[in-house]
């Protein structure tokens, strides 16, 4: 496979991630980001952990979905994710105007 094979493949991929990510996104009601991954979730909880003098914290969320364009299966029911670094967590807004159904 050359550089540039491999390269239409992740953009392939990429893209295929975010389309899915824009049909999905409206079943959510949080968006959370560490720093290795990004979720869609309908729970969240974060909580600020101390050991032996280092914080760290433990975010806990339901019915979730990964943004992982190598993760085969992006849905997950329960996930729990421990960091040292930021947590960013954000209430979407809930959709104001349905889509039309065909």
């Amino acid at each position: 496979m050359s550089a540039e094979d491999l390269e239409k493949y992740e953009t392939e991929m990429e893209l295929t991630l975010y389309r899915e990510y824009r049909d999905v996104v409206g079943i959510f009601k949080y968006v959370v980001e560490t720093d290795r991954r990004f979720y869609l979730c309908n729970q969240v909880d974060v909580k600020a952990r101390s050991e032996s003098g280092d914080v760290f914290f433990e975010v806990s969320m339901t019915d979730a979905w990964v943004w992982d364009m190598y993760r085969p299966a992006r849905f997950a029911k329960n996930v729990k994710v421990l960091t040292f670094k930021d947590v960013n967590v954000e209430e979407l807004a809930p959709r104001e105007i349905d889509p039309p159904k065909d």
